[in-house]
């Protein structure tokens, strides 16, 4: 990783007018897979409260930005800032250092992340699945981590299967359980990596309904990979188009799919939508 500067950063690209204050600041990033560059000297900034979508082309960093947050991957330049606190360095002796796995692991307290794989526990029921991580992570009694689980299952619709297996639930039913595993932890930011990719068509509105749920009646903010572009419409507060590891625009989502600014996104949606009418 290259050196980090100690100070704040302050030349991403600012959160849109009005909004409030950023969550979360990443400036410069690179990020390298052997020789391809996958995020090249990225600018991006996500405020609190705010919901925001990323699209794009396959190859374009979307995923990888969210991996990165998680710390799922490291960044080979650039600073991350994540609620004013930095995530891949830390000071010691007012000198940035790399950030210790116990520095990752209170950051990561931070973020809940939904993947386009379930990735639940196969030998664990759903309640098991998902007081897992109160307990160990957090330090909840068991008590109050199933409390805390039936609260989100409920928000889900998923109470009744809470001690069914895994291989019992459909990948909707799964998918639902992998979003209340998340809030479980209660993050400030919520990630969601092409949550419906892997589910069959007629399973992908019950898990886009809970995530517009989730938009309408909690506070918390959102960085949203997906394909489903009318979704993005629906509950985005701004949309991001990557290609090739940067941002090429973003704009509300009533701006960017109807009158988008560059021609790199205008074709990108056009070839998408074409795509689409095509394969149905």
């Amino acid at each position: 990783m290259t050196n980090a500067s100690p100070s704040p950063p302050a030349t991403a690209s600012a959160a849109p007018a009005g909004s409030a204050s950023p969550i979360i600041v990443m400036d410069k990033v690179v990020k390298r897979f052997g020789d391809a560059i996958v995020l090249d000297e990225l600018d991006f900034q996500v405020a609190k409260g705010e919901k925001v979508t990323i699209i794009g082309p396959s190859g374009s960093g979307k995923s990888t930005v969210l991996r990165i947050l998680m710390t799922l991957e490291k960044i080979d330049g650039g600073l991350i800032h994540v609620a004013g606190k930095p995530l891949w360095h830390e000071y010691r002796d007012d000198q940035p250092v790399p950030a210790s796995e116990a520095h990752l692991r209170t950051m990561r307290k931070e973020m809940g992340m939904v993947f386009q794989q379930f990735n639940l526990f196969p030998h664990m029921t759903v309640l098991r699945n998902i007081t897992e991580s109160p307990i160990h992570v957090l330090g909840l009694s068991r008590e109050e981590a199933r409390q805390r689980a039936y609260e989100y299952l409920d928000l889900v619709g998923m109470t009744e299967h809470a001690e069914k297996f895994p291989s019992q639930l459909s990948g909707g039913q799964q998918q639902r359980v992998a979003i209340a595993r998340a809030l479980a932890t209660r993050p400030n930011i919520m990630l969601f990596d092409e949550p419906t990719s892997a589910l069959d068509p007629e399973l992908v509105g019950e898990v886009l309904t809970v995530i517009q749920r989730l938009t309408e009646e909690h506070d918390l903010t959102m960085l949203l990979v997906t394909h489903e572009m009318e979704f993005a419409r629906q509950i985005s507060d701004r949309v991001c188009f990557f290609d090739k590891g940067v941002v090429v625009e973003e704009a509300p989502p009533e701006v960017m799919f109807t009158d988008p600014r560059e021609e790199r996104t205008r074709d990108f949606l056009k070839n998408f939508l074409e795509t689409r009418q095509g394969g149905n």
